[in-house]
């Protein structure tokens, strides 16, 4: 195999910890030649505070992925979520000279270039300049200004910012692990590759990743990223209820979640009760299904209300005809798509990293708890497709460039030949010739 053509895609999330190799096969779909996973115990929602666990428990899942694929693995596209990410749109504008001809990429690029430039609070770097509607010369709504012919091209950009020292713990992390991060992608766009289709971010929807530290949101709208933001409570603070709720361990807790949980409480069996074992030299425990969907639909509708709204403060609301995309592991407790749809008045879906992947002998990563890590590996297939968009585009230019110096210099030794044999004819009948002459 050619590495150049492997993507992994490493997800440091609160719970686990997950390497994904991946190649394009012939019909452009995503195979999984390995996967490795570990348990994370030094990230706490999304960001890293013991440096030393968390580099032992990348080396093991990227050993695992890279022993299954029986490839050496040297670059990662890293996964970023947490708190601090915030998100914002600035307004940005250039000019460009009035004989320029048509509006090029290069102008495109040095506008986004200028993003990465402006102010952003002290503590914190921009991770992603995403442009969103173009206006050439007053005249709005432009998707593509490339091509255009205008003096004034502006545009309004989504820009995600992170914490630098969460960026650079990240970084360490990565480093003392003997890897290289190729790029840093925001956790709820990556997922968004994974799951969603272009018809799903023409039509509007609302990406809701449910992790075990952090829920993730994304808002897509005419195919444009409106809005993201991170939510601080996820998967894990459920376990913690049960645990003090119920007075059990917290792997218990965990299971009972995982095996017994129900999202809505009126759909449980008040007769259903589930025993576990109790500590040493003391009766089991008896915990009732009942009670246990009651703490989990409590907590749960605490989510949905910060997710309600940040859709709220998007402004597109009522915009998404796509519903609601729920993925992450906290997606796959039973009933909560229809407590999203009953808050919420969106239609939703359990949201499955299917539909980009090829014939796969992992079946566990079709499992919404792996888009992100899915999504990673397509975010670098992505980049690569871009640079190739980008080199062919400026080898266009620079072919068309020079084939306007060649056929001026063809223009300019006509203009030559023909004074020549003008002045030649001049001489010989000793007057001028007329360029309209039959001559």
């Amino acid at each position: 195999m050619e590495n150049d053509k492997l993507i992994v895609g490493l997800d440091i999330g609160t719970t686990k910890i997950c390497a994904i190799i991946g190649r394009k096969n012939e019909f452009g779909k995503l195979e999984v030649l390995g996967m490795g996973k570990a348990v994370s115990d030094g990230v706490i929602r999304g960001i890293v505070t013991n440096i030393d666990k968390t580099v032992n428990a990348i080396q093991k899942a990227v050993q695992d992925a890279s022993d299954m694929a029986d490839v050496d693995i040297a670059e990662v596209i890293v996964g970023i979520a947490g708190q601090h990410i915030k998100s914002t749109v600035h307004h940005g504008v250039t000019f460009r000279k009035a004989n320029e001809d048509e509006i090029t990429v290069e102008d495109v690029r040095r506008l986004s270039n200028d993003m990465e430039n402006i102010v952003v609070p002290p503590g914190n770097s921009i991770i992603h300049v995403m442009p969103q509607d173009y206006t050439v010369d007053y005249e709005d709504g432009i998707k593509d200004p490339v091509g255009m012919s205008g003096s004034r091209l502006e545009a309004d950009f989504h820009i995600i910012t992170a914490q630098t020292t969460a960026i650079n713990n990240i970084n360490r992390c990565v480093k003392r692990a003997s890897l290289i991060s190729k790029d840093l992608i925001l956790e709820p766009l990556a997922s968004s590759l994974s799951v969603l289709s272009d018809i799903d971010k023409e039509a509007g929807v609302c990406l809701v990743d449910i992790g075990g530290g952090t829920t993730d949101i994304a808002i897509f709208y005419d195919n444009i990223i409106r809005h993201t933001a991170v939510i601080p409570l996820g998967g894990n603070i459920i376990t913690t209820d049960i645990k003090e709720g119920c007075m059990v361990l917290h792997h218990q807790a965990e299971l009972l979640k995982t095996k017994f949980g129900k999202a809505i409480a009126e759909e449980a069996n008040p007769n259903e009760i589930v025993s576990i074992p109790g500590l040493r030299n003391r009766p089991p425990k008896e915990i009732s299904i009942k009670n246990l969907a009651a703490i989990i639909q409590a907590r749960m509708e605490e989510i949905i209300e910060y997710v309600q709204n940040e859709l709220v403060a998007s402004g597109h609301y009522k915009k998404l005809a796509g519903g609601i995309v729920l993925t992450g592991g906290g997606s796959q407790l039973q009933g909560v798509a229809q407590l999203f749809e009953y808050m919420t008045g969106l239609d939703t879906r359990i949201g499955y990293p299917n539909e980009h992947l090829g014939k796969c002998k992992i079946e566990e990563v079709k499992s919404p708890m792996y888009a992100t890590t899915v999504g990673l590996v397509l975010a670098g297939f992505k980049s690569i497709d871009d640079r190739d968009t980008q080199y062919n585009e400026r080898t266009k230019q620079v072919k068309e460039h020079e084939m306007n110096v060649r056929t001026s210099k063809v223009v300019a030794s006509g203009d030559n030949l023909f004074s020549n044999i003008r002045n030649r004819l001049k001489d010989m009948i000793g007057s001028d010739i007329d360029e309209d002459s039959n001559y």
